[in-house]
């Protein structure tokens, strides 16, 4: 009965792994429709100012933020990448970072270099793994990502293409669509295009434009509030990419204990028919024996 021994064992330690699994699902289930929740009470924000900051493109065309005006010598080019700390999310990171090779090789077909900032181990490891050059990092972010933790490392590449440093920035993360459904995005975050930004207002309902009166001027006001702008972007990607890895975790989870279920079926019915077929010949030989006696 080796065999059966080893069959054992083997099932043993499949309902082991599909205990696991099942914890992991549980638990992705409730961060998931957390993380939804955030992701939704960060959008209004996001919207609201994505509006405003299209208004204000469109209301003073004399002046002209940096950050709207086209670097044409730069030939560096910035990525902000976000992906997640913790693996078992499926596909989720995988889909992303083919993206961002698709992009990157467009780079440097073009002749261009590249800096990025990393948002997530999976991200860092990628870059560092390829030879990028990696400006900054945030890494462990936790459930509960705050503005705060994000302002540093993605500051670093938009005061470079404020300098004329950079010719563009993307972003790169996944967008939730449903639970069962994460699309990878790189989207073109610098230069804005006052264009871009005026569509995007009119998709969530913004219908008319509207003139300011600035204090103390317009450069002051225009100038913090397309700095909020990119930093509203770049956190309602973080709060998209994190409501797309539970829901990816959970899928995978459920998943793989499905498949652990089928497993252990399989290998339970191997071994009752080899348990079967042992005894029988166990009888076989007694049998056997008798009639030789």
């Amino acid at each position: 009965m080796a065999a059966g021994k080893e069959i054992r064992g083997k099932i043993k330690s499949f309902e082991n792994t599909r205990k696991i699994t099942k914890a992991m699902e549980m638990v992705s289930v409730a961060k998931m429709r957390k993380a939804q929740d955030r992701m939704r009470a960060a959008r209004p924000y996001a919207e609201k100012i994505r509006g405003l900051a299209a208004n204000l493109a469109t209301a003073t065309p004399e002046y002209k933020h940096p950050f709207m005006v086209k670097n044409e010598k730069a030939t560096t080019t910035g990525f902000i990448l976000v992906t997640t700390d913790k693996g078992l999310c499926g596909g989720l990171n995988t889909n992303v970072l083919r993206a961002v090779t698709a992009k990157l090789k467009e780079v440097d077909a073009a002749g261009h270099t590249s800096e990025s900032v990393a948002i997530g181990n999976k991200g860092l490891g990628f870059l560092n793994r390829i030879g990028a050059k990696v400006v900054s990092h945030a890494t462990h972010l936790g459930d509960k990502p705050t503005l705060e933790k994000l302002i540093g490392p993605v500051k670093v590449l938009l005061d470079a293409y404020a300098e004329g440093k950079l010719s563009a920035v993307y972003l790169c993360y996944t967008r939730f669509i449903n639970t069962i459904k994460q699309e990878p995005v790189v989207t073109q975050l610098l230069p804005l295009s006052a264009a871009a930004m005026t569509a995007e207002a009119a998709k969530d309902g913004a219908q008319h434009g509207w003139d300011y009166l600035y204090e103390p001027d317009a450069p002051s006001v225009i100038d913090e509030l397309l700095v909020r702008y990119t930093e509203a972007l770049v956190f309602q990607a973080l709060a998209e990419n994190m409501a797309s890895e539970h829901s990816a975790r959970m899928v995978a989870m459920k998943a793989a204990t499905d498949n652990a279920g089928n497993l252990i079926g399989e290998l339970k019915l191997i071994y009752n028919r080899t348990r079967q077929a042992a005894i029988t010949k166990e009888l076989s030989e007694i049998v056997a024996g008798a009639a030789a006696v």
